[in-house]
């Protein structure tokens, strides 16, 4: 099994979350968009901006809850940014 940390962004709310799961990322996108109590429930436009992969829940988990503490927009923003340096998007 894998485990995935993954950061989305909602235009709309103009806001990114951080999570993590097990689950298929479009899977566990679909149901960020549908329409449910909790913070990613209110709209329906949360795009993938960041995954990163790991084989153990733990490690997915701290990497999780470090991504949080920054509480900085502006690091989330450079660690999406570092992507698309090496990607061809």
């Amino acid at each position: 099994m894998t485990f995935l940390v993954y950061i989305l962004f909602s235009k709309e709310l103009n806001k990114y979350y951080v999570g993590f799961t097990s689950e298929e990322i479009t899977e566990r996108l679909r149901k960020h968009n549908s329409n449910h109590k909790g913070f990613t429930g209110n709209v329906g436009d949360w795009e993938i901006k960041r995954l990163e992969l790991f084989e153990k829940k733990d490690k997915a988990i701290s990497r999780e809850k470090e991504i949080k503490k920054w509480k900085s927009r502006k690091l989330i923003e450079k660690l999406i940014s570092e992507d698309s340096k090496h990607l061809d998007l």
